[in-house]
Formats: structure tokens, sequence, C-alpha cells
């Protein structure tokens, strides 16, 4: 961009001015009409370019991975990989990107959930633009940014967190390896074990070990108790 000024001595000069780099957003909502109405909203916004759109928890965390997004817009309630697990597995693998959740849900478990797995900031759906316009931005330059019902719950979680940083790791939840927890989502959204296979690109007998090793870890030995843990614990989200 050049920008034309008048000097004192009434000459002209040409001041060349870097044009601005816009902040980088993946959107991942499991609602197609949710993503193309968050494209065409962020779309207004000179400032921010929307890179990619996904309805999949696992594939969130590939392009997110391949892209390096300023920030990746997370909702909660996503197939095949749950937005708490993809907020961990980008936050362990990229730190740097920014995670803004964007969900319907403001109950406390699920709030400090987040927090836990490193998100940046939480805002319901029944925000204004201007404000998520705002959340965005002020993730990208390395602030947090939460909905008014939940900041105080967030920074309080965010406080305990800071003085205790060993604290999640005693969560039931953390007993179960990455890969489990990706299997025991999967068992909960009814899935075979070939197709929890398929999806994992594993074998079958893999899927079975994997669904031996969490019975053992947590001691329940039915798939509805497996089913009831998991949505328990924000392994699986049930649509409102």
């Amino acid at each position: 961009m050049i920008r034309v000024t008048a000097a004192a001595n009434s000459s002209i000069t040409l001041d060349r001015m870097t044009p601005q780099k816009k902040i980088t957003v993946v959107i991942a909502d499991d609602h197609t009409l949710v993503r193309r109405g968050l494209v065409s909203l962020l779309s207004l916004n000179d400032d921010i370019e929307v890179v990619a759109e996904v309805g999949d928890g696992r594939v969130a965390v590939e392009i997110t991975l391949e892209r390096l997004p300023d920030v990746v817009m997370m909702d909660l309630s996503m197939p095949n990989l749950s937005g708490f697990e993809a907020i961990r597995q980008i936050k362990m693998r990229a730190p740097t990107v920014k995670i803004l959740v964007l969900s319907a849900y403001d109950n406390e478990e699920y709030v400090l959930e987040t927090v836990l797995n490193g998100a940046d900031g939480y805002m319901l759906k029944n925000t204004s633009p201007d404000e998520l316009n705002n959340a965005i931005k002020t993730v990208a330059s390395g602030g947090t940014y939460y909905s008014a019902s939940v900041a105080k719950i967030a920074e309080e979680a965010r406080s305990a967190l800071s003085s205790s940083p060993d604290g999640p790791a005693a969560r039931i939840a953390d007993r179960l390896t990455e890969r489990e927890r990706e299997i025991l989502q999967l068992i909960a959204e009814a899935r075979t074990h070939q197709q929890i296979a398929d999806i994992l690109h594993i074998s079958v007998r893999t899927v079975d070990t994997h669904r031996h090793n969490i019975i053992q870890k947590l001691d329940l030995h039915d798939t509805a108790s497996l089913v009831t843990y998991a949505i328990k614990n924000g392994i699986v989200i049930l649509h409102r």
C-alpha cells in the first residue's frame, strides 16, 4: 500500500506502508449452516481471513496442524473427536495456535474442561457479531476472552491452574491415553469395532485391545457404563 502525503515544503512524498497481516481462522463446527454463517459474518471484517471450515473434530486437528492458523473457533460437540479432545491435541502439538470455543453450552463443567485443556477463550453462540470479532482479535493477540456469563468460572479455573499446574493430571479422564479417549468417544457414538478401526486406520484387534484397557482402567464392564462415563466426562456431548 502506498500512502501519499504533503511535506512541509508542499512537495509530495511517498510513504510505503506494509499491509497489515490478517488474522487467519479455522472454523470447526458440525453444523454446515453455522459454519457458512460464520464464514459470511467474518468475511465482513477486513482484519480476519477464514482459511478453512470443517465439521469433524479429527479433521479440525489435521487442518490446524497443516495450516497453523492464528485462531481456531471450536465447537465442543463434534463427531469422531470431541471439541475437548481436539483442543487438547492442538495445544499439545501446536501450542502457539489460539483456540476460541464457540458453544451453545454454558455449564461449569464444560467451561472448566476447556480451560484445563488450554483454550484461550469461550464464547456462547448467542454472542453479538461485534463481540465475536473482538474476541477473535483479543485471543489472536495473546489475550483471553470469555462471555460474561462464564467469565468468572473461567478465570477461577485459570487461577487454580496457574497455582497448581499439575492439577489436571489428577482428573479421572486423564487415566486414559489420547488413543483410548478417541476410541471411547467412538464407542459412545455407537460405532462398531470395524468402523472404529477404519476411522483410526488401525486393526480391529488393536481396537479390541484398547477397549479392554479402557474397561480395566475405569472398572466399567459394559457398553452402557462406558457411554455414561463418556457423557459425564465430556468425551462425547449429546446435542440439545
